[in-house]
């Protein structure tokens, strides 16, 4: 996905999940910060950061944050682009699987709501995206914060695998040049619990590295999963 005007910035500070101050040219500017996870590693100060500019002008906010530089690495960090991603991938390429029938976004399912459902040859699966910003020297995890909510999708893709479908957890890792994807125990040592048992039972895990520059970001390589 590209995203439309983008303005360079540096990271000052963050004064709650949702605002970022930034300066501009050496002006001081609060802007939406589009990921409301920690992403302490991220946004440090004095960081290099790309905003994109609304085409709002009554805006509240003018600037949305999607991209930071972490050392050599381009970082996108917007919370809503693995799913636009996937959801292009899938589009343009049919994403891991072949002979693609139908794609469904934003698919509801008994009394749950999966990121998309796919019929591919003979069969139909249901996939949940999670974004990962994440890494420590090479390897990336998530979430990087609890998260219940992430639990509860893997509990329910386990429900239609009972049910004779195919459930994925496709894990969109929004940087390159990463050795492996695994889930962060220490902090949240039940979605890492709950992601194995998922496994055991067939939820395929598949995590997949981006091509990322400072307005675009798009689905690369396939990374190695450890369960």
């Amino acid at each position: 996905m590209k995203y439309g005007k983008i303005q360079k910035a540096r990271f000052i500070s963050r004064p709650n999940r949702f605002v970022a101050l930034v300066s501009i040219g050496g002006s001081e500017t609060a802007v939406h910060v589009k990921n409301t996870g920690r992403c302490r590693e991220l946004l440090t100060e004095g960081a290099e950061v790309w905003l994109e500019k609304s085409s709002n002008p009554d805006r509240k906010y003018q600037y949305s944050l999607v991209t930071v530089k972490k050392g050599d690495r381009m970082v996108n960090m917007d919370s809503q682009a693995p799913n636009k991603a996937v959801g292009e991938w899938l589009s343009a390429e049919g994403g891991p699987f072949t002979d693609v029938k139908l794609i469904k976004p934003e698919c509801k399912y008994g009394k749950s709501r999966f990121d998309f459902y796919v019929e591919y040859a003979d069969k139909k699966a249901f996939i949940e995206v999670k974004g990962v910003t994440l890494e420590n020297d090479g390897a990336v995890s998530f979430p990087d914060a609890p998260t219940e909510r992430g639990s509860k999708h893997l509990r329910e893709l386990c429900g239609c695998i009972r049910e004779g479908y195919e459930a994925y957890v496709i894990f969109v890792i929004q940087m390159k040049g990463v050795l492996y994807f695994t889930a962060n125990s220490c902090h949240d040592p039940v979605f890492a619990r709950t992601l194995s048992q998922a496994y055991n039972e067939g939820v395929k895990i598949l995590a997949y590295d981006c091509l990322v520059t400072e307005d675009e970001i798009k689905i690369g390589n396939s990374v190695e999963v450890k369960i």
